[in-house]
């Protein structure tokens, strides 16, 4: 049985509270962005209206380290 110091550094146990708001934020723009649900058939960004198209990963990655850098 593994050691519970072990299995928070290898299951993405969040030690600072930044980490685990980017980790969180990540999770939450990529359920909204450019995960289709099955219901809407589409995501719930493009289902509000908010955005034209499903983003890709990709996409995602580079809108938020654009604003990182500026």
């Amino acid at each position: 049985m593994p050691s519970t110091a072990a299995l928070r550094m290898a299951n993405g146990f969040s030690k600072q509270l930044e980490n685990h708001a980017a980790a969180v934020s990540l999770y939450v723009a990529h359920y909204n962005l450019c995960r289709v649900h099955e219901t809407l058939r589409a995501t719930p960004a493009v289902a509000l209206g908010i955005t034209d198209r499903v983003w890709s990963v990709g996409d995602l990655l580079d809108a938020a380290l654009g604003d990182a850098t500026d």
